[in-house]
């Protein structure tokens, strides 16, 4: 995974979820709103297949480091990094993968089957990051992905991550219509499983849309870009009883998610590209 790998941009985010919510509306509901399960139990750990599993301290210092590793900063208890890094010692660590899409120097890992065609053949490529869509519309090739998926969780396990962080959950918004929120759902699902049944969390990344099938997916959590930016704070907290850590790009979306949710969720802003403290483009603010 590229070390330079930045954010998804909240406006194509904000686009994805309206579309998707008008798609949504025209389907029968699935009956999967918040789990009930999910909300008695202690706020640092949920039922999983193997027992409780840790979740993050929120609200506390919370540092996004996708973009590479460093030491964190004085006052930060929860860090996500690449799954290619390792943990940073006495934090609680999410280990992000990218769940749903090939990198670009990792297309011809995949078999070709595996990866999403549309009706001439061609791969779906999502055009921001240049990277292939993977094919999980059917049982079998979705058991097939989430099989290497798991490979990955499997590593972040050995690592001594505490929770992983499958990004591109929304990836079908952006896959011609040849996926579906179901899809989606029942891969995580996958996913979500063989997470806990290795002793992490999992979060939902984004994909406010879907918030409220966070029991049926499996969902411990949420990782979250720019939900003050697009009034979306509100959704993950109650989703999510405010077990949320967040990401903002503008100082305009940092202010707005600290003004209304700073004492319930763990906000910090970063630049776009996600840098480490010797790049030019370094940023991280906290409230």
């Amino acid at each position: 995974m590229p070390a330079n790998r930045g954010p998804r941009t909240g406006f194509l985010r904000a686009a994805a979820a309206l579309v998707t919510l008008a798609a949504l509306a025209s389907c029968s509901p699935d009956g999967d709103t918040k789990d009930p399960a999910d909300t008695t139990g202690s706020p640092t750990s949920t039922k999983s297949s193997s027992g409780p599993v840790r979740l993050p301290p929120v609200p506390d210092g919370f540092d996004y480091q996708i973009g590479g590793a460093y030491t964190p900063p004085s006052g930060v208890g929860i860090v996500a990094r690449d799954r290619t890094a390792d943990p940073a010692p006495g934090l609680y660590n999410i280990c992000y993968v990218n769940g749903f899409q090939a990198q670009p120097d990792e297309q011809d890992d995949w078999p070709d089957d595996l990866l999403l065609r549309d009706e001439r053949g061609e791969v779906v490529i999502d055009a921001d990051w240049d990277e292939a869509l993977l094919d999980i519309g059917t049982p079998a090739k979705r058991k097939r992905v989430a099989a290497r998926v798991d490979q990955w969780i499997d590593g972040c396990a050995k690592k001594g991550f505490d929770a992983v962080e499958p990004d591109n959950y929304d990836s079908y918004t952006r896959s011609d219509g040849l996926l579906t929120a179901d899809d989606a759902v029942s891969f995580i699902k996958l996913l979500s499983e063989r997470a806990h049944a290795r002793g992490l969390a999992i979060a939902q990344k984004n994909t406010v849309e879907l918030a409220d099938r966070r029991g049926r997916a499996g969902l411990d959590f949420a990782v979250v870009e720019e939900c003050g930016a697009y009034d979306e704070c509100g959704a993950y907290a109650d989703a999510f009883d405010d077990r949320a850590v967040v990401v903002e790009y503008t100082d305009k979306g940092f202010k707005k998610a600290l003004a209304g949710f700073g004492d319930r969720l763990s906000i910090v802003r970063r630049d776009l590209q996600v840098s480490t403290p010797d790049s030019d483009d370094y940023v991280r603010e906290t409230g």
